[in-house]
Order: structure tokens, then C-alpha cells, then sequence
């Protein structure tokens, strides 16, 4: 499959029934659903769950999402959902792109991109990343060509 950006982590979703909304398609707050999921998967793949967060007394807290939504999906459907990080400024912020493709046809219905803020999880103030962080989600830090 063919992706904006090089090295995608992926993840496979099925559209189940449960996903469908009136309108006979995938509700939008199933999308979202979906880039909180990959955001976590890639996170402990990367060696980051959520013990090793509490342990650091840190967490990414997302401060903005953007979805653009590009063509439904509907049940039955098979879906892959890639996702990059595209910043990280070695302070206080991370930034992800995600981009959602049917495979029968490799049509992308959704574009997204969230940035996030490193908070203390005691007080839910902001801290600045941990060295570990920075190490981890900068060695995987891709270039946005576009």
C-alpha cells in the first residue's frame, strides 16, 4: 500500500455494525476512536505504555485534533490506519499524522493530524518531555514531504 510519508506504523481495522451511524456509514467519532487506538499501539510499540508513563509522572495530553474526512467507510469494510510522527520540538510538544485507507481499493478516507502536550500526570500541568521521550519519539521522527 502506498502512504504519504515512508515507515508507517499500521494497524488493520475491521468496520464492525456497531460502527455505523444513521446515515448508513462510519460515524465520525469512530474515526477518532481509531487515532487514539493507533496512538497508543505505536506508543508501546515504541516502548512507551502507559505503567512507563505513570512511572515518569508524564503524559502526551492531546491539545488539537484535525480529521479530514475524505470518503466513508462502511461495514464490512477493511481498513488499514497508518500513523507518523512529524514533530517534536524537544520541549513540550508532539505532533502525529495519520492517514486511513480502504485496502479493496487503496482510497484514503481519512487524513488527521494531533498534536499533543506533555503534562504531569499529578497536577495535569504542563512538563517538559522526558529525555526518554525525546529519544524515543525522535528516533522515529519523519519529515513531512508535504
Amino acid at each position: 500500500m502506498e502512504w504519504v510519508l515512508p515507515d508507517p506504523y499500521v494497524i488493520d481495522i475491521h468496520v464492525e455494525r456497531a460502527s455505523i451511524d444513521a446515515y448508513g456509514h462510519v460515524n465520525n467519532s469512530e474515526y477518532l476512536r481509531w487515532v487514539e487506538q493507533i496512538s497508543w499501539a505505536h506508543s508501546e510499540a515504541l516502548g512507551l505504555c502507559i505503567e512507563r508513563y505513570r512511572e515518569l509522572d508524564r503524559a502526551m495530553a492531546v491539545h488539537r485534533h484535525e480529521l479530514d474526512y475524505l470518503a466513508p467507510a462502511f461495514a464490512g469494510d477493511e481498513l488499514a490506519l497508518a500513523t507518523w510522527i512529524v514533530g517534536c520540538d524537544g520541549r513540550f510538544t508532539l505532533t502525529r499524522r495519520f492517514q486511513l485507507k480502504r485496502r479493496e481499493d487503496g482510497k484514503t478516507l481519512l487524513n488527521a493530524r494531533t498534536r499533543f502536550a506533555c503534562i504531569a500526570l499529578s497536577s495535569g500541568r504542563p512538563k517538559r518531555l522526558p529525555d526518554e521521550y525525546q529519544k524515543i519519539y525522535g528516533a522515529v521522527l519523519v519529515k513531512e514531504t508535504s
